[in-house]
């Protein structure tokens, strides 16, 4: 895979953390949003780095990329983030060509999920690989695998149940309420943020709790009034925050700030209240639990909760890996085919050069000469020379690496870098 591109000693790596070592505040310290995804990506450019692939998720921040070195990557990661390389790798993981596919191949599919069948990473995917294409930081490579990547996704969403019945983080938080808040349907719910998770939390609010007394409050009031007219919700200015939380018992918080936006300075509720912070990194700081009568829950423990759904999804598991290696290997053999595209083209050429040459010698040599018929016939061996030479090199069983090598010594092969 390394010669895939320019430079011999540049593989490709996938850099990063999830859920599974890192907690709710180290990712939070290495989440990008868009912009700094951006700033990421030209920094890469600027130092040689080959195609790149960002992904900032509430669960998992990761960079896919060609590189000299790892580090290269984890260096600007931690640049451009509030996390130090030394938290960074205590939590990360590395994986390189064949592997750093593979993990994204189970990422792409939901199997590596936080909720085992959420698909709601590869709508990222799809974001991360268009904003790679507009700076410029994309390749062959990187499209073919993120397509190939999307193909799994969409064959396992049609052929197995990996993603049936209800289960995702803003099911989960609904859930949670269901179970631990008695009367929920005459509860005040102040919904603060409308980002997807809080989007889909307020629509599950609506369908399970039949509660009518939910208000939306966003810092851009354009956004809430739009949610707010979807589902009939009362939504008030984001100067109105203090006096709505002191009214309301249940407070979903899914803003996307970098910065926690709720503390205890803005909590003066007599009566209990319940705090449910839905954001990466978490936007309800910690000093809220001081207050006696309030109960806070972060995504991380919603997200633990498992039910029957859960246990029916993992019986799809390995018709969804049957489904992803069929794909995968697909990607592999046209990578492998891309590796020795340019030394059959440049084979061809220097068979087509043998060819001309002697046509040229036979037509002056002999009178009744067909050159048209000999053309024909001289292509068509060159043809199946060049097949056969291909599917050498597609065999298993051989040493691409080292037939390349001889193909080129023996026909003194210039090849075509570009």
């Amino acid at each position: 895979m390394k010669n895939y591109h320019l430079s011999r000693h540049s593989s490709f790596y996938a850099v990063g953390l999830s859920y599974k070592k890192a907690d709710a505040s180290i990712r939070g310290k290495f989440s990008l949003d868009v912009p700094k995804i951006d700033a990421v990506t030209l920094d890469a450019k600027a130092q040689g780095v080959d195609g790149l692939l960002v992904i900032s998720t509430c669960n998992r921040t990761e960079m896919y990329g060609f590189a000299q070195h790892p580090f290269q990557l984890i260096k600007i990661l931690c640049e451009h983030t509030k996390g130090t390389i030394e938290e960074f790798q205590e939590v990360a993981y590395v994986h390189k060509n064949h592997d750093a596919i593979s993990h994204l191949f189970k990422v792409g599919t939901g199997l590596d999920s936080q909720i085992l069948g959420d698909f709601e990473i590869i709508s990222q995917i799809k974001q991360s690989f268009y904003r790679a294409k507009k700076l410029e930081m994309s390749n062959p490579f990187l499209e073919r695998l993120c397509n190939s990547v999307i193909q799994a996704s969409k064959r396992i969403k049609n052929e197995t149940e990996i993603s049936s019945g209800a289960t995702s983080v803003a099911f989960a938080s609904v859930r949670y309420i269901l179970d631990h808040i008695p009367e929920i349907a005459h509860k005040n719910i102040l919904l603060f943020g409308t980002g997807k998770i809080g989007r889909n939390t307020c629509e599950n609010l609506i369908k399970h709790t039949g509660n009518e007394h939910i208000t939306l409050i966003n810092r851009t009031k354009e956004k809430a009034e739009k949610i707010g007219g979807k589902f009939q919700l009362t939504v008030k200015d984001f100067g109105d925050l203090q006096s709505e939380i002191r009214k309301t018992d249940v407070l979903v918080v899914a803003t996307g700030a970098q910065l926690p936006t709720v503390s205890k300075a803005l909590i003066h509720n007599k009566k209990p209240l319940w705090i449910l912070d839905l954001s990466i990194p978490k936007n309800v700081s910690d000093d809220v639990l001081d207050l006696q009568n309030v109960t806070m829950v972060h995504l991380d423990q919603l997200s633990k909760i498992t039910d029957e759904t859960l246990e029916k999804r993992k019986k799809y598991v390995p018709k969804a890996q049957q489904i992803i290696a069929e794909i995968q290997s697909e990607f592999v053999a046209w990578l492998e085919t891309r590796k020795f595209a340019p030394v059959i083209k440049a084979l061809k050429n220097k068979l087509k050069t043998i060819k001309e040459e002697e046509l040229d010698f036979q037509s002056k040599k002999l009178n009744d000469f067909n050159e048209k018929q000999a053309d024909l016939v001289s292509d068509r061996i060159i043809q199946k020379i060049t097949k056969q030479f291909a599917n050498h090199l597609k065999n298993d069983a051989v040493d691409t690496e080292e037939s390349l090598q001889l193909i080129q010594q023996v026909f003194q092969l210039e090849i075509d870098t570009k």
